[in-house]
């Protein structure tokens, strides 16, 4: 049986913290290259904390995809956890931006 193809409610939203060493290390740029290479739309910045937070929205595979690279992080970083809080995508951004 063939497979459908996913419908537009295969999109989802998702809220981030990203905890560890990741200011100072260019983590926040780090999150526009990755977003751009899996089509996620939305915002990181800075927390006074130390953390990294991101409101994203995208096809879910690519989310998770992408989500998985944040655990990662680029060679400086040291990221030592990634919270998400999925939920439903209202459509609220056109590209993905670093904010300050």
């Amino acid at each position: 049986m063939p497979r459908e193809k996913p419908s537009a409610n295969s999109r989802i939203g998702a809220g981030i913290f990203v905890s560890g060493r990741v200011q100072g290390v260019g983590y926040r740029f780090f999150t526009e290259r990755v977003a751009a290479r899996h089509s996620i739309l939305g915002w990181s910045r800075n927390l006074p904390d130390g953390r990294v937070e991101l409101e994203i929205e995208a096809e879910e595979e690519d989310a998770r995809k992408f989500i998985k690279e944040l655990e990662k992080g680029p060679a400086m970083a040291r990221v030592e956890e990634v919270n998400v809080d999925w939920k439903p995508c209202a459509g609220r951004f056109k590209n993905f931006t670093i904010r300050v």
